[in-house]
């Protein structure tokens, strides 16, 4: 049968990129260092450093995990290699619409597990935090960094992510002009720092009478949420630390005292800004530390560029800047400019189905990001 062959045929081609996949694993290493780690935890003195102990039982996990997840994709093949063989045997068609589910089933867990292995950054592991800025376009934009922090919430959902508002400002009359948020989970940053850089929706606009196609911009900046004590000095007379009162989401979680703190670093301009945790030390704490990450995060930028001879990141939030386009008039289109992936399905991607263009992007870091792989950008 047709059918059967060209499962067949398909089956296969996952052949060498599912030994690639086992390779970049390293499943042999992850056995023995389980192992060990079962073995640490056996010591009666594991859970003194609750803080080391939860680490290593997050890593534990990780490595259980993909074990686990490798194994059914190997259990996965050989079943559809028995079903498409007892089809051939009996010339059964009934079984090509089972054998077409079990083969969309390989495919998704094959890319979830693809796409593990292309994390490979110093931080990628890390949860990451998140800041979204409304550009040009008033209160359009305020509603598309609204829609864009809605789009990301549900993307965490999906993924079983934890989001933290950190700090939030919200609109003159309608949506944020400003937010910041904490995604904790496996590998957050590596997912979501795909998602760096200047974001732009085109709409029929519900806040102008003239019903008008209008383009908006939202800037989205993304850095890993690094514990640990970064190498980067920063000097009391570079920096200017105000406190002012909470405001904006959180709700009653949100300290309504002048608990909230903004540090300005004159040297670079960065401004970062706490407001959710408890006390007016512990915000410090949190902006210091975001500082921290984002200066660590810039200065590994500009040696990136230096090195391959390369100009740094335009950061203003307007036209010829923007990583991807949402067009919703007069057609429906979401398309990456730099790695040409692309949907037509605009409200699934605005309900959190973000893991094509993430998978894209790491694909795309992965080649070197060539030049010109995107395309022409769509209006």
């Amino acid at each position: 049968m047709v059918e059967l062959d060209a499962f067949k045929t398909e089956l296969q081609s996952y052949k060498n990129p599912l030994q690639e996949v086992r390779d970049s694993l390293d499943l042999l290493n992850k056995e023995q260092k389980i192992q060990e780690l079962e073995r640490e935890m056996e010591a009666p003195d594991f859970w003194d450093d609750p803080e080391k102990s939860q680490a290593k039982m997050k890593q534990l996990k990780s490595m259980k995990d993909d074990m686990e997840t490798y194994r059914r994709l190997e259990e996965a093949y050989s079943d559809i290699e028995t079903m498409i063989e007892m089809g051939y045997e009996e010339n059964d068609a009934s079984l090509i619409p089972e054998i077409q589910e079990m083969m969309d089933e390989f495919k998704q867990v094959y890319e979830e597990i693809h796409m593990k292995t292309l994390l490979s950054g110093e931080y990628d592991r890390n949860d990451a935090i998140v800041s979204l800025h409304a550009g040009a376009g008033g209160t359009e934009s305020c509603d598309w960094a609204q829609m864009l922090f809605r789009m990301f919430s549900r993307w965490c959902d999906k993924k079983g992510f934890a989001l933290e508002v950190l700090d939030s400002l919200d609109g003159d009359e309608a949506g944020i002009k400003s937010i910041t948020f904490e995604v904790r989970g496996e590998n957050a940053y590596g997912y979501l720092k795909s998602e760096k850089g200047v974001h732009r929706l085109v709409r029929i606009s519900p806040f102008n009478a003239n019903g008008k196609r209008q383009t908006s911009f939202v800037s989205c900046d993304v850095m890993p949420d690094i514990e640990d004590d970064i190498d980067i000095e920063i000097k009391d007379e570079d920096i200017r630390i105000d406190t002012y009162r909470s405001s904006g989401a959180g709700g009653q979680h949100i300290n309504k005292t002048s608990s909230a703190i903004r540090i300005t670093h004159f040297p670079t301009g960065i401004v970062v800004t706490c407001q959710n945790e408890r006390s007016q030390h512990m915000n410090k704490d949190k902006a210091m530390q975001m500082l921290k990450a984002k200066l660590y995060m810039l200065k590994q930028e500009e040696q990136a560029a230096k090195a391959a001879g390369i100009r740094g990141e335009v950061t203003e939030i307007g036209w010829g800047n923007q990583i991807r386009s949402y067009v919703m008039q007069p057609y429906t289109m979401v398309k990456d400019r730099r790695t040409g992936v692309e949907s037509g399905n605009v409200d699934a991607v605005m309900d959190g189905d973000l893991d094509p263009f993430i998978n894209g992007y790491l694909k795309w870091l992965s080649l070197g990001c060539p030049e010109g792989l995107g395309g022409n950008e769509d209006d």
